[in-house]
C-alpha cells in the first residue's frame, strides 16, 4: 500500500495556529466561557498520529468519539464522551495541490471551525452522534451553515476562496444526493 503523505513541520505549524483560533470563534460564537471550552473533551490529531482505523479517504477530517474515564475511578458513571478530530493530511494536501490558489490556513481554519461545531452540538445535545444517515446528511448542511456564518466575520487571507469552494462543493453534492 502507497504511504500516505502527511503534513511538513511548517504546515503542523499552521494547523496548530489555525486550531487556536477556530477554538477561540466557535467559542465566541456560542458565548462559551473558558472554563466551559475547557471542559470540552476532544483533541485533534494529524495523521502522523492516527490509528489505522481512524484513516479516511475523500474526507478531510472525521470525529470519532470515545469512552474516557479517570484513571482513579471505575465506576461507570464517571465516563464521559471524548471526541477526537481526525485530520487527514494526504486529502487536504491533494485538494491544496489541485486547488493551488487555495490557502492552507483558512482551509484547515474552515475544516477545524467545521468539526468543532459538531463536537460542540453532540455536547448540547442539539445533534446525536449515533444519527441516521439521513440525519447526518442534514446535520452536515447546518453545521456548513453554521460554519459560513462564523467565518464570514472574519478576514484572513484566502478565506473567500475557501467558503466559494465549500459553497460549490456543498451544493454539488446536494445535487448529486437528490
Amino acid at each position: 500500500m502507497k504511504e500516505l503523505r502527511t503534513f511538513n513541520t511548517d504546515q503542523i505549524k499552521i494547523v496548530n495556529d489555525s486550531v487556536e483560533i477556530a477554538e477561540e470563534l466557535v467559542s465566541n460564537h456560542y458565548k462559551m466561557s473558558a472554563s466551559q471550552w475547557l471542559h470540552r473533551k476532544y483533541d485533534v490529531k494529524t495523521l502522523a498520529a492516527l490509528n489505522p482505523d481512524e484513516i479516511v479517504h475523500g474526507h478531510y477530517a472525521q470525529i470519532i468519539r470515545y469512552k474516557g474515564q479517570r484513571k482513579d475511578t471505575s465506576l461507570g458513571s464517571s465516563t464521559y464522551d471524548f471526541y477526537k478530530i481526525c485530520i487527514q493530511d494526504h486529502s487536504i494536501l491533494a485538494t491544496l495541490e489541485q486547488l493551488y490558489e487555495m490557502k492552507q490556513f483558512s482551509f484547515i481554519l474552515y475544516i477545524i471551525v467545521h468539526e468543532l461545531i459538531h463536537i460542540v452540538r453532540f455536547s448540547k445535545f442539539l445533534q446525536s452522534f449515533d444519527a441516521s444517515s439521513e440525519e447526518r446528511m442534514a446535520e452536515e448542511a447546518r453545521v456548513h451553515e453554521k460554519t459560513h456564518e462564523i467565518l464570514k466575520t472574519v478576514r484572513f487571507s484566502g478565506l473567500t476562496d475557501v467558503l466559494k469552494f465549500y459553497n460549490y462543493s456543498v451544493s454539488f453534492d446536494n445535487l448529486q444526493n437528490s
